[in-house]
């Protein structure tokens, strides 16, 4: 039996028994298995996890292994969050190094914004409590040796403070605003520098603070000091009795540099692991499982082991790579839609085919997981095809974890992307990667991926207990590992015949 002929007894094995598990799921659940949710939720996770178990299968078929795709998800994850994180902050603001309640004086950091007879804002003290005041006065000095600006107001604060080494400031002061011309979603405000995804804080003495996103400024028709803006929710309960402080979006990276920082950073990686491997001679089992624990604690430290996530920045933009769909068919009451991270799936499963199967490079890994002594002996630089495939295999857990981290907008540094490489190494056994190298098709390691995620779907609508999630996937590991050696040992009975 030729080795193409075993691949393919291996890819229609695996097909048969995803086509009877959607049967038998299809019969026993049909309510809940063909809900249209449910078969666009698997076919999400199918492309999700599908792109992890195509990186691994480079790795597998070079005859290695890669234990630290569930932490370089969460890492490439945490990172995108940061590199993408937005911040809002009130466009005329300074820090405040001391109070002067009695005097009702606060001195400021140098700034040249505030005007006499503003209102302001005094907020985020460590002991002042927060106030609406009215400047009076201002006047230049000094403060530990340094330029600042005295401010006099016409209302004393609660206490006393001044900054110390460890705390620079004791709190802020924020320009304030009249508003006037309030309407269901737009406003006329005197401030000119406003621009779409903005913010504004509205306080009132009273009724607290409320804040709105900005989706349109225009000249007021009232007047030419006034500015015209539309926000992208109504303005309830909101009227001239509130005044506006205006807050200037800021995001740290573009969306496209953010994207390519966190690809290089995941190539840079994969490289180093496959460096370690063919220069330094480390096992790959080693290096991986150093790298699964090391990109877990860099992940918790870099995010001071907090959740992080994107919250509403990206839902109509980038957020549509993982959360959007194609609709297929819109009934009103219910709809359905191939997922756009599908299409990334099927995208990438032709590129591999066409690398593994058409190209030098993939005939070279084949011929490396096959048989390393006799793939260099041909002339094979079988060190630098290693780490061509530790490359790939980071790059793809890279891509994943943008992807993975755009579908859950939470990432929580501790847990995410957990057992994620059980997952994808379950796929690329099932779809006939073999684990002792030179064996493997995409196309298996996609029906592979449709087979973990189908069995991950039937636990939840079976109400299989969660507890048992590992144990099947250990049986169904187990089961591919086994079947490939029976399969080997048929092939090799037919070559001696």
């Amino acid at each position: 039996m030729s080795e193409n002929l075993t691949g393919l007894v291996k890819i229609i094995g695996i097909s048969i028994l995803l086509v009877v598990l959607w049967a038998f799921l299809a019969y026993q659940i049909p309510e809940n298995f063909l809900k249209p949710n449910n078969i666009e939720n698997l076919l999400r996770r199918t492309a999700l996890f599908g792109i992890l178990g195509i990186g691994v299968s480079f790795v597998i078929i070079s005859s290695g292994i890669d234990l630290s795709i569930g932490s370089l998800v969460c890492f490439t994850a945490c990172l995108l969050a940061l590199f993408l994180s937005v911040s809002y902050n009130p466009y005329v603001s300074t820090d405040v190094l001391e109070i002067k309640a009695a005097e009702k004086k606060l001195v400021v950091r140098r700034d040249g914004n505030f005007e006499v007879g503003q209102s302001i804002r005094y907020y985020g003290g460590r002991r002042a409590r927060n106030a609406m005041l009215t400047i009076t006065a201002i006047n230049p000095t000094e403060y530990q040796g340094r330029p600042a600006s005295e401010i006099l107001v016409d209302q004393a604060l609660t206490r006393d403070d001044t900054a110390d080494a460890s705390n620079r400031s004791v709190g802020k002061i924020a320009a304030m605003y009249p508003i006037s011309q309030v309407s269901d979603n737009h406003l006329d405000l005197p401030f000119q520098r406003l621009g779409p995804r903005d913010r504004v804080w509205f306080v009132h003495p009273e009724r607290g603070l409320k804040e709105k996103t900005v989706a349109s400024v225009a000249p007021s028709m009232q007047s030419k000091d006034l500015t015209e803006v539309k926000f992208t929710e109504p303005l309830d309960g909101i009227d001239a009795s509130y005044i506006a402080i205006p807050l200037a979006r800021k995001q740290r990276m573009s969306v496209p540099l953010a994207i390519i920082s966190v690809l290089l950073i995941a190539l840079g990686l994969g490289m180093i692991h496959g460096i370690l491997i063919t220069k330094l001679k480390q096992q790959p089992f080693v290096v991986t499982l150093c790298g699964l624990l090391i990109y877990r604690g860099l992940s918790r430290w870099l995010s001071n082991d907090q959740t992080l996530g994107f919250g509403n920045e990206f839902e109509g933009s980038l957020g549509l790579l993982a959360t959007g769909r194609l609709v297929l068919w819109d009934s009103g009451t219910s709809s359905f839609g191939i997922p756009y991270s599908f299409f990334f799936l099927i995208l990438l499963t032709i590129a591999a085919i066409i690398f593994l199967n058409f190209t030098i490079w993939g005939r070279y890994i084949l011929a490396l997981g096959r048989n390393e002594e006799a793939a260099r002996y041909s002339g094979v630089n079988t060190g630098r095809m290693t780490i061509l495939a530790y490359v790939l295999c980071a790059v793809l857990a890279g891509f994943g974890g943008i992807l993975f981290a755009l579908d859950a907008n939470s990432i929580a540094p501790s847990s995410f992307g957990n057992f994620f490489e059980l997952y994808a190494i379950a796929a690329a056994v099932l779809g006939g990667c073999s684990l002792r190298g030179g064996e493997g098709s995409i196309i298996g390691v996609v029906v592979g991926t449709a087979l973990m995620q189908t069995l991950y779907n039937s636990i939840v609508l079976l109400k299989i207990p969660d507890e048992l999630e590992y144990a099947i996937i250990g049986a169904v590991i187990l089961i591919g590992v086994t079947s490939d050696e029976v399969i080997r040992m048929i092939a090799n009975r037919f070559k001696r015949d």
